[in-house]
């Protein structure tokens, strides 16, 4: 099979297991335990705590079990603590669910939330998020890369936009870190990342934050400074601090972007819906007149493992509100799939699903 859904998730890298399996066998005592072995594990936490830190350019990391948590940490965490300050959030209408639905149960406790509309392409307008903020906007919540179709925000433009106000920045880093390059000189205020996304494991995150204080939003021993409570897993942070060392961006990811992007600008009845400036690694396509879910399934049958937008909504029948917010014609909207690369992907690859599109396409049309 050759896999082109890592935007989903990414085969775990050999060194990565390595890495978390040593862990296990060495360092399984409670980081938090007073004898010598908690304190051996607890020296590996806080080694992984400050490499983790340094990759990232931030100066405290809470561990969590993955962008979702850390999206919620983020959100509900500083708009607690803040609200004596403020009620208005910003962010755009092609958000995770993971921060909009987070900001949708805000809502509903009286807090005030701008969903800034987008182009074709899913960019927003620096020039509105800057005419929308106000004395009382405590959060501005925003990815960097969008998970379905690659789209990129300015974050350092941002970054620098919010540097003198009351207003902290979150950015949701899950499809960007270890693939694009971060401005060190404009950080976000939050920064959320998943191991998994990275040839890491699944169940492990961070939120990675400078000078900002949080209401833990789940409470119990009091771990990781009060922010997330629970047992540490040492092994899943040392292996994610692996992921990140071992993350980079991948040199052929934009140049085969660049070739289907050609490959499908020039097939009929087919629009590319990433922009041509968006992330290397990501590229969403709709065909007019069939289900995303049949190509899906007859690229399968060819040993091509895809998906149709996003792998959070694939399964639902209701249309992506990325590719609703982007404003799809409804001939094509039906006929989404994403195709994203990972570490292990190669030229070959590229080759054969451009054949195998080809030959699913004249079987659909039956031609």
């Amino acid at each position: 099979m050759i896999y082109l859904d890592n935007s989903a998730t990414t085969k775990p890298k050999k060194e990565i297991l390595e890495t978390f399996v040593k862990a296990n066998e060495q360092f399984y005592a409670n980081p938090a335990s007073l004898h010598q072995m908690g304190n051996a594990a607890e020296d590996l936490l806080e080694k992984a705590r400050a490499q983790i830190a340094g990759l990232l350019h931030m100066k405290h990391v809470a561990f969590t079990s993955g962008g979702t948590e850390s999206n919620n940490l983020a959100i509900f965490g500083t708009a607690f603590a803040y609200k004596s300050r403020g009620k208005h959030i910003i962010t755009a209408a092609t958000e995770h669910p993971s921060v909009l639905n987070s900001l949708g149960a805000l809502e509903e406790q009286g807090f005030e939330i701008t969903r800034l509309p987008v182009d074709h392409f899913g960019r927003i307008s620096l020039d509105e998020l800057k005419n929308t903020l106000r004395s009382d906007t405590i959060l501005v919540s925003l990815m960097h890369v969008n998970n379905e179709l690659g789209t990129v925000h300015p974050i350092a433009d941002i970054a620098r936009l919010l540097k003198n106000t009351r207003t902290f920045f979150h950015v949701d880093g899950v499809q960007s870190i270890g693939k694009l390059a971060f401005d060190q000189t404009a950080m976000p205020d939050l920064l959320t990342m998943s191991a998994h996304k990275i040839h890491g494991l699944k169940a492990s995150g961070v939120l990675a934050f400078n000078d900002v204080e949080f209401k833990a939003v789940q409470v119990g021993g009091g771990q990781e400074a009060g922010l997330r409570s629970g047992t540490v897993s040492v092994p899943h942070a040392a292996a994610l601090a692996k992921a990140l060392r071992l993350a980079e961006p991948h040199r052929g990811h934009q140049k085969w972007n660049h070739d289907l992007r050609d490959f499908f600008m020039n097939y009929p009845n087919v629009k590319v819906l990433s922009p041509a400036e968006g992330a290397p690694h990501i590229l969403s396509i709709a065909a007019k007149g069939i289900k995303g879910e049949i190509l899906v399934s007859g690229l399968q049958k060819e040993g091509i493992i895809v998906s149709t937008s996003s792998a959070c909504s694939s399964k639902s029948r209701e249309t992506s509100h990325v590719i609703e917010a982007i404003r799809v014609p409804r001939d094509y909207r039906d006929g989404v799939i994403r195709i994203s690369f990972g570490a292990f992907t190669t030229q070959q690859d590229i080759r054969h699903f451009k054949k195998a599109f080809e030959r699913v396409n004249r079987l659909i049309k039956g031609v």
